[in-house]
């Protein structure tokens, strides 16, 4: 982890922040932005002297230094999910504001690839007056830019629509770099530092690529080139400003050559300003925000369509990332959603037991260091699977140490509470693997980081299938136990958990005693069929049954061939298959898939002829086991598919397990230049029309577009959670763990790509490692619901909830003799109420961020004046408490109601509480101070600024579809 960074630190990001200082330190009228928190709070811990701290905060306050976005990355905007993109934008903002009390209000998303309507809401919601964008469709920028369309008033939201809308700059065809072409040189202009070597700077200080000096001698025609670009541009918005950036990838790692240059060229046009017609100031993006809003001009509105998919010319389609290193896009989203259960189970833990033995300050860094990796990986280049093989290591041990340090704590609070309980049974341990034997009591605790009841199957490798499940109270628990999928020598066994909100329950898992044992799932192998030679006329169908669906299999082919939703009799033709897309790798031969596009050269292909089926059947669950083999003597598989259907018994609740197809999937080893995917076709009559989400927070409608070029690439589309299809009636949703990519490219059909491994030639790929040859073999898993609109509404914003937060398993021993059953064991105890919200409410965050920041702003800026702002204990008594409505306005008659809540009654649990704040997004204001600028647009002529929402009185809080709430909650001192 810190090679890379130290190696990143070394070569370049800790000079530019030394050299820009120190630069900006020697002459007024220099400015500069820094965006990502990241190297900047690496550089502020382990580089900066005490002088160059006072020179930050002193640029600060002059507002020739200014932070910008603030997050601690600048993330990717379409396979995140938006709790991780809050996470990482309140990480960044709190150390700012901690610090230096300074509070981001513009946006420079300038590297994504695409634009999500998920963004500007949350730019808005954190308080932003202007949000900055620039790679989208290279078509659709071409005519933006020339009918001076660039600049629009975005409602990302159709729910919040003007409430959180946000004005918006799209960046012109030059993008975010200064352009560097001289025509009167063959060298490079504008970039005089030339490019960062690693992973050391150059012993002789020549870095490669240095671009031409300014002289006496081409002073003028620089000044010529530099002025003709800027004239271009001017044409392309409305207002007379025009925002030249002057910068790029890597570069102020030597701040003073380039500022010298620049001055010079600044100063020079400033004087013949008369001749040229222009005059230049250095500025921030907030400056040339301001200057834009102060002209009297009525803006367009956007609504809340994305700028998804992203192509920059007409066989570069970027949309091969959404699905690029599964495996990590897979152990993102676990780490985002342990990380989730700690922090309740840690806040919980601080207020209910203050006499607790842990130490919370270690426990607090614990949980940081996952904080910390979860939103770095957020990163343009980290999620997405667009990093070199040494960067994606690096990502992917800082979540498995950080993940490791959350279940540790997770497993000593578990530890403390239960030892505390002096109850006669006292753990030897708590551990985050199951041990397998057979002959020890084994414990398994069980946390659901929901605030909604959970009903639902946990599975837990065992080493013998005469086992016996109880519950505390020493009943019997509803278990089946079958043959692993897995391996030879354990046993899969699946306990039905009933959990409440933020609770957990302990189960024991003991070797059979005579009494009531778990199911035992029997197993049918059937042939395996010759998918070349099946007789498409005679069907062997057989049916698999639970109260939701009838799924019917076809023993001919080994696959499915229809699902008939019980409630309403509907039957759907169903048919699942494994395809490939064979890409060129080769630059010579045409246009290439690599980490970040895809570029198919002809339609799927699919990749069995033969298929094994084997069916477990239980009486709570049963799982049909199909292989697809290349053909019908193959000795391995490449593609499996694990589907289960579950039977919940009386006396549970079985809206949500009922109506889940769960399928998991093995794919992988693939072959070179191969694009996995799953296409799944329906009889359904969608007229081809594909809904994804966007960030796991609303929904997209993607007609399919017919182009001149790459039609297939360019319907791809991001499911980051969710995607559907539908007809007049019917709906087939699926729900995901991890992003995938996501297409229609049929009436009634559904493809998602699972894996891609790849190899090309470009040189610039080959430089930085950007070949995914990703021989890995990948298990994702996706939940599909097949009903009526109605009923699918009802269930899908839950089940992908539940589908992200299931259950944390931890496991323990019990040490000294066996206690004889059924001694009772307490569960969460008495007081222990469980916290619960309505099904269309999602409890968001529950955690102790632990800044020391006063949350009066006059109070902290004065503090920070006065330099009181030492390092102290960080604050265990502010909870971070966010709400977030799950529906659109209008979707549901009864889930898309407003939801009245009162705070002090949800918390009580926790304790007592004494005040609740509402803030902005990340904290960092009182909304009742906030106040963004309001845009003129036809629809609002006047000028003015927004007030946000209406403020809590006595804890009741009215939460409105789509909103997020967010509050700082203190509790009275027990």
């Amino acid at each position: 982890y810190f090679f890379f960074f130290q190696e990143s630190m070394h070569a370049y990001a800790a000079n530019v922040y030394t050299t820009v200082i120190e630069e900006l330190m020697k002459g007024k009228q220099r400015k500069f932005i820094a965006v990502e928190q990241e190297f900047f709070r690496l550089w502020w811990d382990m580089v900066a002297t005490d002088t160059q701290k006072q020179q930050v905060h002193h640029l600060l306050q002059e507002g020739r230094l200014e932070f910008v976005i603030g997050g601690q990355v600048m993330h990717d905007e379409a396979v995140t999910l938006i709790d991780d993109q809050i996470l990482q934008l309140t990480e960044g903002h709190g150390f700012l504001y901690e610090t230096f009390g300074s509070r981001p209000q513009f946006s420079w998303h300038v590297d994504p690839f695409g634009a999500s309507a998920t963004t500007p809401t949350l730019f808005a919601l954190a308080g932003f007056n202007a949000h900055l964008i620039s790679r989208i469709d290279y078509d659709l920028k071409a005519d933006m830019q020339k009918n001076k369309k660039l600049q629009f008033v975005w409602q990302g939201s159709p729910s919040l629509s003007e409430k959180q809308e946000i004005f918006t700059h799209v960046m012109d065809q030059y993008s975010y770099c200064t352009p560097s072409q001289l025509p009167f040189s063959n060298r490079s202009g504008f970039f005089w530092n030339g490019f960062a070597t690693f992973p050391d700077p150059p012993k002789d200080g020549v870095y490669p690529n240095m671009s031409l000096p300014v002289t006496d001698g081409n002073l003028h025609l620089y000044a010529q080139t530099m002025v003709a670009n800027i004239k271009e541009r001017a044409a392309w918005f409305q207002t007379g400003e025009v925002l030249w950036p002057w910068g790029c990838d890597k570069q102020f790692f030597n701040a003073s050559v380039q500022y010298s240059n620049m001055d010079l060229l600044v100063d020079y046009i400033n004087k013949h300003s008369a001749e040229f017609g222009v005059t230049v100031q250095y500025a921030t993006v907030g400056d040339y925000f301001q200057a834009v809003y102060s002209r009297n001009v009525t803006w367009e509105i956007r609504d809340s369509q994305d700028f998804l998919p992203y192509s920059t010319e007409p066989f570069q389609a970027w949309t091969g990332f959404y699905a690029s290193r599964s495996t990590l896009k897979g152990i993102a989203r676990r780490a985002s959603s342990l990380l989730y259960a700690g922090e309740s189970f840690f806040t919980q833990y601080v207020r209910k037991h203050p006499e607790g033995s842990i130490c919370k300050c270690k426990a607090l860094k614990q949980l940081q260091s996952l904080r910390w990796a979860v939103s770095e990986v957020q990163h343009h280049d980290g999620i997405t699977g667009t990093e070199s093989p040494k960067v994606k290591d690096m990502y992917m041990n800082n979540l498995m140490y950080g993940m490791l340090n959350v279940k540790k704590l997770m497993a000593s609070i578990i530890f403390d509470i239960n030892n505390a309980k002096k109850n006669g049974e006292v753990y030897s341990s708590v551990y985050t693997k199951g041990s397998g034997k057979p002959d020890v009591d084994q414990y398994v605790v069980v946390y659901n980081p929901l605030a909604w009841n959970i009903t639902t199957f946990i599975m837990v490798s065992v080493s013998s299938e005469a086992v016996s499940v109880y519950d505390e109270l020493g009943r019997s628990v509803p278990a089946q136990v079958q043959s692993s999928m897995e391996s030879q020598s354990t046993y899969d066994l699946y306990i039905l958990v009933a959990i409440s909100g933020l609770s957990y329950r302990k189960y024991s898992i003991k070797p059979l005693d005579g009494k009531q044992s778990a199911f035992i799932g029997s197993s049918i192998k059937y042939k395996r069929r010759d998918l070349t030679r099946a007789d498409q006329q005679s069907r062997q169908l057989f049916p698999v049954v639970n109260n939701c669906y009838q799924i019917v299999f076809d023993q001919n082919t080994n696959l499915m061939h229809s699902i008939t939703e019980r409630e309403t009799n509907q039957t759907v033709q169903f048919t699942q298959e494994f395809l490939e897309y064979h890409v060129n790798g080769d630059t010579k031969k045409g246009p290439i898939s690599d980490n970040y596009l895809f570029a198919p050269n002809a339609s799927a292909v699919p990749v069995s002829k033969a298929v094994g089926l084997e069916v477990m059947s239980g009486s709570l669950m049963t799982e049909i086991r199909q292989y697809f083999y290349s053909n019908v003597t193959s000795q391995d598989y490449i593609y499996a598919v694990y589907t289960r259907l579950y039977s919940v018994p009386e006396g549970y609740d079985e809206k949500l397990l009922c109506h889940r197809i769960e399928q998991e999937y093995s794919v992988g080893p693939l072959e070179l230049n191969r694009e996995a995917i799953l296409r799944t076709s329906t009889n359904l009559n969608t007229r081809q029309l594909l809904y994804t989400d966007n960030n796991g927070y609303q929904m997209q409608k993607r007609p399919f577009k017919a182009y001149v070029n790459n039609t297939v690439a360019r319907n791809y589309y991001p499911m980051v959670q969710t995607a559907y299809i539908e007809d007049d009636t019917t709906r087939l949703m699926l729900l995901a763990e991890r992003a995938h990519g996501v297409s229609s490219q049929g009436n009634g059909q559904v493809e998602v790509m699972l894996h891609r491994r790849l190899w090309n030639n470009l040189q610039w790929d080959l430089n930085n490692n950007l070949t995914l040859n990703d021989s890995s073999v990948v298990r994702p898993v996706i939940w599909l619901i097949l009903g009526t609109k109605a009923v699918t509404n009802t269930l899908y914003r839950t089940s992908g909830l539940a589908l992200e937060h299931r259950p944390v398993v931890m496991f323990g021993a019990l040490s000294g003799d066996k206690p004889k059953l059924p001694r009772r064991l307490q569960q969460n105890s008495v007081h222990d109420l469980p916290v619960t919200v309505p099904p269309n409410l999602h409890l968001q965050t529950l955690s102790i961020p632990g800044w020391r920041y006063s949350s009066n702003h006059a109070e902290q800026v004065r503090s920070i004046r006065m330099g009181k702002q030492k390092q102290g204990d960080a604050d265990f008594s502010r909870v971070l408490l966010r709400i977030r409505h799950l529906y659109e306005v209008g979707e549901d008659p009864v889930l898309s109601q407003p939801v009245t809540v009162d705070l002090k009654s949800l918390l009580k649990g926790l304790g007592s509480v004494l005040a609740v704040e509402e803030r902005s997004l990340t904290g960092t204001w009182d909304v009742n101070t906030l106040e963004r600028w309001k845009w003129k647009t036809a629809q609002y002529p006047g000028k003015r600024f927004f007030n946000s929402t209406e403020t809590s009185e006595d804890f009741i809080v009215t939460v409105h579809p789509k909103e997020i709430r967010t509050f700082f909650v203190y509790f009275q001192v027990q």
